[in-house]
């Protein structure tokens, strides 16, 4: 069975990425096409990029490092929840995803973002930095208002039209993800 990582992708204080990471999470745990996990990247306390060697030469050192690798590598597709800072993603999920290259590739990868514009400057950034990794990103992506599915912009209350698109998108990195299985096998 396909294994998917939803990752939380930001450490800031009071974020909102968690809450939205359980509610993907909620969402997910009422399919049956995958098993889907909850990877925080807060977890892992990775500090600014600090391996000596480029990550697509595979030869990392430093112990958080290995861990992160060790827990990426075992997901076949991600889905992504970031949060939109200054028209881009996160500096920590970015610095997280920089940290690795083969443990991301050959898989696929959905986005959930949330901010004024719905993330979608975020969620388009990414896309740039997944096809660098060789990860196949899907079409659709779920888009959340800090205006419109967070009360006062905080509590997380998203409009129940969003479900729909965390499925639709869920279905894309299911599938996509299952088909690449043939490139991971031979890489």
């Amino acid at each position: 069975m396909v294994k998917v990582a939803v990752i939380v992708g930001s450490t800031r204080p009071g974020r909102k990425a968690l809450d939205v990471a359980r509610w993907v999470m909620e969402t997910a745990g009422k399919r049956s096409d995958a098993q889907f996990e909850l990877v925080d990247i807060q977890d892992f306390n990775l500090p600014l990029l600090d391996e000596p060697v480029p990550p697509s030469m595979g030869q990392y050192s430093q112990p958080h490092t290995i861990a992160w690798a060790e827990k990426i590598a075992q997901y076949d597709g991600f889905v992504f929840v970031t949060p939109e800072y200054n028209h881009g993603t996160s500096g920590a999920l970015k610095n997280a995803i920089d940290f690795l290259y083969k443990e991301w590739n050959n898989k696929a990868a959905g986005f959930v973002g949330y901010g004024s514009a719905g993330g979608a400057r975020a969620i388009e950034s990414l896309r740039l930095v997944m096809g660098e990794l060789m990860v196949a990103d899907v079409r659709a992506q779920v888009m959340l208002s800090l205006f419109t599915d967070f009360e006062n912009f905080a509590t997380f209350k998203p409009a129940a039209h969003h479900t729909g698109s965390v499925n639709a998108m869920l279905d894309q990195v299911v599938a996509w993800s299952g088909a690449l299985a043939p490139l991971r096998k031979s890489a």
